[in-house]
Order: C-alpha cells, then sequence, then structure tokens
C-alpha cells in the first residue's frame, strides 16, 4: 500500500474496473513497474508518478476493457496521425 499524497494530483488513483479483469490489469501495470494493488475491497490502487504512466495505464485499461471497434477506431487515428507527420 503506498501513503497517500493529496498534493500530488498524480499520486494514489483508484480505478473503477471489473473485477473480472482487475488482476490481469493490475499484473500488467507491475509488469510496466507501475506500483499497484488490488484491495479487498474490490479497488484497483495505482500510484502514478508521471504522464508516461498516465498513458501506459490507459492503454493498459483500453486493452482490456475496449470493444473490438473502438481498438480499431483507435488504431486507424494512430495510423493517420503517423500518416500526417
Amino acid at each position: 500500500m503506498f501513503p497517500p499524497n493529496s498534493s500530488d494530483p498524480l499520486s494514489e488513483q483508484v480505478l473503477q474496473i471489473p473485477l473480472c479483469d482487475r488482476w490481469r490489469i493490475c499484473r500488467r501495470l507491475q509488469e510496466l513497474m507501475i506500483p499497484c494493488c488490488c484491495h479487498p475491497d474490490g479497488s484497483l490502487r495505482v500510484k502514478v508518478n508521471n504522464l508516461l504512466e498516465v498513458l501506459l495505464i490507459r492503454s493498459t485499461v483500453m486493452q482490456c476493457l475496449a470493444s473490438r471497434h473502438e481498438l480499431i477506431e483507435w488504431l486507424e487515428r494512430c495510423w493517420n496521425y503517423s500518416s500526417e507527420c
């Protein structure tokens, strides 16, 4: 568990994740070296230290929870963005 730090908006965040996906997301975030833990109350708590971690967390959650259609749209936006640069 991590001590709360109310002065830092990027400190500990509680994610509302369906129970069936919570452990898989937690394990993946730990592989990415992002401190997190599943609590007995069912919450997934994640310690966020910087904006890169915010992006990694969003990407991890999206990969687990987004529909196939949403993932395809996201990938197409990425391809369109990279072709514009």
